[in-house]
């Protein structure tokens, strides 16, 4: 789960982590309001929306008046923000921050994120902040510092020496700074499950100070029940309305750019089913893990959904029956032709706990478009040739 700039600000602030002053806005007139109350000279108008960019992307303005302040409030509130993590259809803006204007002498990257490969918090930071850290990370790798660190020992002193010395800090008192900077930083990546941690620039003022000038966020949803505070922040607007919607029937499903829907149980299975399409030509319209509780309504439901996108061109339902029995699959395919029209090729590799009676079940059903792939190479196959075919007839 992701949060917006401003509530990543509000949980900084409980663990002293320095930030400018900054009031959230839903109105041009709460705005100047908040300006008002900041008391300024200068003040930043940004957008809140769930994606990085967005001060390339025209939804971070400096204003030097409270004219200016209600001028590019009226700019920026309700326009679509196209960032390089939106996509080009972009995010509706429904919330601003204004935010004290910063004495700035240099601009640095600071995030803690969760390294999967060696299994613990990873400190990142660089000398050149306010840029996309991917693109440092592309043309100028030697200028990121990265620095695990065990949670069985947490944050120390060496971790701390080692960030300030490698982003160059030579100050003694901007030293201490940084490193009570990150010694925080990392204290609330811990108790609030996060995993991820990101600020944009980090800004060092003239008085060796250092200051959260951005603030990005995300949480491990599976922990986000421990952490009533953190869920109580979920904004269903910045979310994808199909992924809420399957979320209460028990799926796990994303939306992608392709054109062959998936249906699968098991989200390695469901990775290695994408990578399989993608191996044989074709393209996965989504990811959708039916999980190991499925039933007649749940895959009905899956299929509503993956068919709400108009570019599926082919559904790949792919099951290996473990927890999840196969006759239950089938009997949702049924149920699916039934009460959703399914007008593309359905494509259907089942193995495992009850196959042949799913297999026998799907004879008995008549279904015109289901198509039986023998295994996954076989089904995927089958599935981009199908898709390819069904294009074709359509363009005709």
């Amino acid at each position: 789960m992701n949060i917006h700039e401003y509530q990543a600000k509000q949980i900084f602030a409980k663990y002293d982590v320095p930030t400018p002053k900054g009031i959230m806005a839903e109105s041009v007139k709460d705005a100047v309001v908040a300006a008002e109350t900041l008391g300024g000279p200068i003040w930043v108008v940004k957008a809140q929306i769930h994606a990085g960019g967005r001060g390339l992307g025209g939804g971070v303005k400096l204003a030097k008046s409270l004219e200016e302040v209600e001028e590019l409030s009226k700019e920026i509130l309700g326009m679509t923000l196209v960032t390089h993590q939106t996509g080009p259809e972009g995010k509706l803006v429904q919330k601003l921050y204004i935010e004290d204007g910063a004495d700035i002498k240099s601009e640095l990257y600071l995030s803690v994120v969760l390294d999967r490969k060696l299994e613990m918090p990873l400190i990142m930071a660089s000398t050149e902040g306010g840029m996309n850290i991917e693109d440092v990370a592309e043309n100028t790798p030697e200028k990121i510092v990265t620095i695990p660190v065990d949670p069985a020992i947490g944050f120390q002193g060496f971790h701390g020496r080692q960030l300030a010395f490698g982003l160059g800090i030579t100050d003694k008192n901007e030293q201490k700074n940084i490193i009570s900077f990150a010694q925080k930083l990392f204290k609330l990546y811990m108790e609030n499950d996060a995993e991820m941690i990101e600020i944009n620039p980090l800004v060092r003022t003239g008085t060796g100070e250092f200051l959260a000038l951005d603030g990005k966020m995300g949480f491990d949803n599976s922990a986000l029940g421990r952490q009533p505070e953190i869920a109580a922040m979920r904004d269903l607007t910045e979310e994808d309305a199909d992924e809420i919607e399957a979320s209460h029937y028990g799926l796990s499903y994303v939306a992608l750019d392709g054109e062959i829907g998936c249906m699968v149980n098991g989200a390695g299975l469901a990775m290695g089913t994408m990578d399989t399409i993608n191996h044989m030509g074709g393209t996965p319209a989504n990811f959708l893990d039916v999980g190991g509780s499925a039933n007649a309504e749940t895959v009905a439901k899956g299929f509503e959904i993956i068919l709400k996108n108009p570019n599926v061109k082919a559904i790949f339902v792919n099951i290996f029956g473990g927890i999840v029995r196969c006759d239950r699959i089938a009997n949702g395919i049924i149920e699916a032709t039934k009460l959703t029209d399914v007008n593309v090729p359905v494509i259907v590799r089942l193995d495992g706990t009850n196959a042949p009676e799913a297999a026998e079940i799907l004879k008995n059903a008549n279904i015109a478009n289901l198509i039986v792939g023998d295994d996954l190479g076989d089904g995927a196959a089958k599935a981009v040739k199908a898709a390819a075919a069904h294009k074709s007839s359509e363009g005709k």
